[in-house]
C-alpha cells in the first residue's frame, strides 16, 4: 500500500510537470542539501526551527532542501537569461508539516517565471496558469499582495530605521503591531530601555558601561556604543502621526473582492500618493488577468493575506485550499518575490514570479490518497 501510494504521488506530480513544461517551462533539478549560511542570511535563525540542519566536515554546515525558490534563484542569477521559465518536481523537508499530507517529506510541482518586462503580465500568467491547472478541484482560492502593505509603511513620514524594523517585521503581525503602536507612541516605551535612557543623560555612557562590568556576549564595546546611540535617535524621533497610524490599520484590513479592495485603495491613494503605484500595480494586473479570462475583480483579495506563511514574497500572493479538509496545508500557493532575487544576487535584481503545488494534498483532495 505504501508503495502504491508512492507511486500515485509520483504520477500525479508527473502529470503537473509535464503541464508545466507545456507551458514553456524548463525542467530543472537542484542539490538536496544546500549551504545553511544562505538560509540564515534570507531567514535568520527561525529557518533551524522549520529545516532539517546537519554539519559536513568537508561542506560545513548544511540544510535540508525547504523549497526549491531559493536554489533556482541562484541558478538563473548565475546563468539564465530573460525571460525564464522554470519547472521541477522533487521532495523538501520541512519539521512540522502536517502528516496528513507527508508529513516532514513531501513533493513540491512548481514553476517560476523570471521577466522584468511586464511584472502584471507575469503575475496573471503563473496564476491563470495555477488556476486553469487546479481547475477540475473544489478548492477555494485566495489572493493579496504584500506589497501594498510595504508602500504604506515606506509613505510614512518616520525615520528610515523605524521603517526598515516595520518592513522586517511583516511578515510577523503580532511583533508589527507592537512596532506600529510604540513608534505611534500608543504604547509605554519599553521599561529597561527607558531606564537606561535615564542612566546614560544623568551619567553618560562611559560611566553606564563601567558599571555594568566587563563585555559580555558577542557583541564589542564599539558595537553596544552603536546600538546607544541608535536607542538614543529612536527616543528622540517624534511619534508617527495618528492619521498615519490610522492609514496603516486601514491598509491592513483591507479585505473583499478585488474589486472592492481596488475601489478602497484609490481612496486612500487620493490622501496618501505613495499608495498610487499599488493602485497602478493592481489595475494592470487586473486588466491582464481579464484578457487570460480571470474575472480578478471577483476573486477574494485581502491585504493580510500570505503574512504568516509566505516569508520572502513581496508583491502579489495567491493559494488554493481544500475548504472541507482543513487538516490539510494548503494544495497551492504562490506569488512575487522581486526582493528575493536582489538578496541572492547580491544588489542585482529580475523581477521574478512563481508558486508550487503539493500532489499529496491535491490527491488527498480528491480522494486518492
Amino acid at each position: 500500500m505504501k508503495n502504491d501510494r508512492r507511486a500515485r504521488i509520483r504520477e500525479e506530480s508527473d502529470r503537473l510537470s509535464d503541464a508545466f513544461v507545456a507551458a514553456g517551462a524548463l525542467p530543472v533539478e537542484t542539490d538536496s542539501l544546500l549551504p545553511a549560511d544562505v538560509l540564515l542570511d534570507l531567514y535568520g535563525e527561525d529557518i533551524r526551527a522549520r529545516a532539517f540542519v546537519t554539519h559536513d566536515s568537508g561542506m560545513g554546515e548544511q540544510v535540508l532542501r525547504p523549497d526549491f525558490t531559493v536554489p533556482i534563484v541562484q541558478r538563473h542569477m548565475a546563468e539564465g537569461a530573460e525571460p525564464a521559465r522554470y519547472t521541477y518536481n522533487g521532495p523538501v523537508w520541512r519539521k512540522g508539516a502536517r502528516a496528513s499530507a507527508g508529513g516532514s517529506e513531501y513533493i513540491q510541482v512548481g514553476y517560476e517565471l523570471f521577466d522584468r518586462e511586464n511584472p502584471g503580465e507575469a503575475d496573471a500568467e503563473v496564476f491563470a496558469l495555477f488556476a486553469d491547472t487546479l481547475k477540475d478541484h473544489d478548492l477555494r482560492v485566495a489572493t493579496g499582495d504584500i506589497g501594498i502593505l510595504l508602500a504604506a509603511i515606506s509613505a510614512l513620514n518616520t525615520t528610515d530605521r523605524r521603517k526598515a524594523a516595520l518592513r522586517r517585521h511583516v511578515w510577523r503581525p503580532g511583533r508589527f503591531i507592537r512596532l506600529l503602536e510604540r513608534f505611534g507612541g500608543l504604547s509605554e516605551p519599553l521599561e529597561h530601555r527607558a531606564d537606561l535612557m535615564v542612566q546614560i543623560a544623568v551619567k553618560g555612557v562611559e560611566v553606564v558601561l563601567e558599571e555594568a562590568g566587563p563585555v559580555q556576549g558577542l557583541r564589542s564595546e564599539a558595537e553596544i556604543l552603536d546600538r546607544i546611540k541608535v536607542l538614543q535617535e529612536d527616543a528622540k524621533a517624534p511619534p508617527i502621526t495618528g492619521e498615519e497610524v490610522e492609514m496603516l490599520e486601514t491598509v491592513l484590513d483591507l479585505k473583499g473582492t478585488g474589486g472592492e479592495v481596488l475601489k478602497r485603495l484609490r481612496e486612500l491613494a487620493e490622501v496618501f500618493p505613495a499608495l498610487g503605484e499599488s493602485v497602478s500595480r493592481m489595475e494592470t494586473r487586473n486588466a491582464a488577468l481579464g484578457a487570460k479570462g480571470v474575472d480578478a475583480a471577483a476573486l477574494p483579495f485581502e491585504v493580510n493575506f500570505g503574512r504568516t506563511t509566505l516569508e520572502y514574497y513581496d508583491g502579489f500572493v495567491f493559494g488554493f485550499f481544500a475548504e472541507n479538509r482543513p487538516d490539510l496545508p494548503v494544495v497551492a500557493s504562490g506569488g512575487r518575490y522581486d526582493a528575493l532575487t536582489r538578496v541572492l544576487g547580491h544588489g542585482r535584481s529580475i523581477a521574478a514570479v512563481g508558486g508550487v503545488i503539493r500532489p499529496e494534498a491535491l490527491l488527498s483532495v480528491a480522494g486518492v490518497v
